[in-house]
């Protein structure tokens, strides 16, 4: 089920989803998406987040930082998770610690928040109508955007690149993006790491691994055309960049997604 944010958060958040598992999930392979996660446990029940071997509890309210280790999920029947999913270029709108910070972790809010954290919970949870809770979390998003002290010029620079890097995700050089912005190489550097919680070169990678995937789960291309379709200098150079995001080799996710 997926709702839309309020209009003066649609440039920043991407939308709201819910997500209610009706089976056990055990070892779920969990795919990097090049997004932050903001996620809400509304529902009794159990997720558990292997990051590279390393398990982690969810919390009442979760912040997903960028993904770039394999990672596993398992969850009990009948969890329900809202997700805030925001755009790569507006994390540093919503959060005060660099967002590098949150990168391969599982973050509790109330680390970052407090007790506002907490009160933003217990309202949301006051009421069963999934709407309301989509609104309360949409309203406490817009409260965050409102004291938020970034420099919006920041973010408009951060927003271009990201979509220079994905409009040309197969060839990407900092030094040619450096000359079309007017901006040092080690500043777009800083940029990323701030505002999108990896470097540049990982968010190009991990946008050319996600057009791999669409095309191993939607039909029956030979890997060797993805890997050239997908700009890989060949297929081992394809096999060790996918296996880093996944632990799975291309074959073995198409095998994956043959028998789901």
């Amino acid at each position: 089920m997926q709702f839309p944010a309020s209009d003066i958060l649609k440039p920043y958040v991407q939308g709201y989803w819910i997500m209610a598992v009706d089976r056990d999930l055990t070892n779920e392979v969990f795919y990097p998406s090049g997004f932050v996660d903001f996620a809400i446990k509304i529902s009794s029940g159990n997720v558990i987040t292997l990051i590279n071997g390393r398990p982690i509890d969810m919390p009442k309210v979760e912040v997903l930082g960028q993904i770039t280790q394999p990672t596993r999920l398992t969850v009990t029947k009948g969890t329900t998770i809202l997700i805030a999913r925001l755009y790569p270029h507006a994390n540093s709108l919503f959060f005060p610690n660099p967002i590098s910070d949150f990168t391969n972790h599982s973050i509790d809010l109330a680390d970052v928040f407090g007790e506002e954290s907490n009160d933003f919970y217990y309202q949301l949870m006051e009421t069963n109508v999934t709407e309301q809770k989509v609104r309360a979390l949409d309203s406490f998003l817009v409260q965050r955007l409102k004291k938020s002290k970034t420099a919006h010029h920041k973010l408009i620079i951060v927003e271009q690149i990201c979509r220079s890097i994905r409009a040309d995700s197969e060839s990407f050089n900092i030094k040619t993006l450096s000359d079309q912005y007017g901006i040092s190489e080690r500043y777009i550097q800083k940029l990323f790491l701030d505002n999108v919680g990896i470097t540049p070169k990982l968010f190009s990678n991990i946008h050319r691994f996600n057009k791999s995937l669409q095309l191993i789960q939607s039909g029956d291309l030979p890997l060797t055309s993805i890997a050239y379709d997908c700009g890989y200098y060949d297929q081992a150079h394809f096999i060790k960049e996918f296996k880093k995001f996944t632990g799975l080799t291309p074959s073995e996710v198409r095998v994956l997604q043959a028998v789901s």
